[in-house]
């Protein structure tokens, strides 16, 4: 019977593969609340290499890190949760490229 190991590299290349989900998601996409939700991706997807180069490396370094990281992202959501409805409120659309006279 053969017992199958996860090494640091599989949570790596996960991450990895979870980044670059949320980069695409984040340059293809038109929605706001969707490139919110690509952005809070791409957070935890350097959360994960964070906590598997704190378990391989033995120390808490990455933890505390991803806390830091975490509220961050808490952050990042409510104050582009309370722009993105009041964009709607006053377009009654959340696509990006309407937006694109708001440069100054």
């Amino acid at each position: 019977m053969s017992v199958d190991v996860l090494t640091a590299g599989h949570y790596l290349i996960l991450s990895a593969i979870l980044f670059c989900l949320g980069l695409t998601g984040v340059l293809l996409r038109r929605n706001i609340i969707v490139m919110l939700m690509s952005i809070e991706l791409m957070l935890n997807a350097v959360n994960l290499a964070f906590v598997t180069f704190s378990y391989f490396n033995q120390n808490i370094d990455g933890q505390i890190m991803v806390l830091f990281v975490m509220a961050v992202a808490a952050a990042e959501a409510a104050v582009g949760l309370a722009i993105a409805v009041s964009l709607y409120k006053k377009f009654k659309d959340l696509n990006i490229s309407l937006f694109e006279h708001l440069r100054g």
